[in-house]
C-alpha cells in the first residue's frame, strides 16, 4: 500500500494519505482559479485512500462555497491548500501539498471553457530553472 506524506507551507499541519489515487485532474474553473490564484488547481482524487492528520489538525479550516459543490481546506496560519473529504467520501488532495513525489500523470483538464485568457501563452514564454537574474 502506498503512503503519501504532506504538509502546509509553515509546517503546522502534517498528514499521511494511505492508499492510491484514482485520478488527477487539472481544473480550470473560475472557483479553482480564485482558490489557487493561478490558472488551475491540481487535485488528486481517491474513493479508498485514508487521510490521517499527524499534526495541526486544529489549524485546518474548511470553506464551502454556498450553493455549490466547491470546498477547500487550508491551514489557518499560512493559507496552504490541504486535503478534504467531499460528498460520498471522496478524498481530494491538492497535489502541491504532498511532500512525497506525485507519480500519477494528470488524467484530464477540466472546465477549460473557463481557462484564463493568458494560459494559452504559457508554452511560448521563457523558462528559467530558478528566479531570473537581471542582465
Amino acid at each position: 500500500m502506498t503512503i503519501h506524506r504532506g504538509s502546509c507551507l509553515c509546517g503546522t499541519v502534517s498528514f499521511t494519505v494511505e492508499g492510491d489515487f484514482d485520478s488527477f485532474y487539472l481544473c480550470h474553473c473560475k472557483h479553482c482559479q480564485k482558490d489557487t490564484g493561478s490558472a488551475h488547481a491540481a487535485n488528486l482524487f481517491s474513493q479508498s485512500a485514508q487521510l490521517s492528520w499527524l499534526s495541526g489538525n486544529d489549524a485546518v479550516t474548511l470553506f464551502t462555497l454556498p450553493d455549490s459543490r466547491h470546498s477547500r481546506s487550508f491551514c489557518k496560519h499560512c493559507g496552504s491548500a490541504l486535503p478534504n473529504t467531499q460528498n460520498e467520501g471522496m478524498l481530494v488532495v491538492p497535489a502541491g501539498c504532498l511532500d512525497t513525489e506525485v507519480t500519477l500523470t494528470p488524467t484530464a483538464h477540466l472546465f477549460t471553457a473557463s481557462s484564463a485568457s493568458w494560459e494559452e501563452l504559457i508554452d511560448k514564454i521563457p523558462v528559467f530553472a530558478g528566479f531570473p537574474t537581471r542582465s
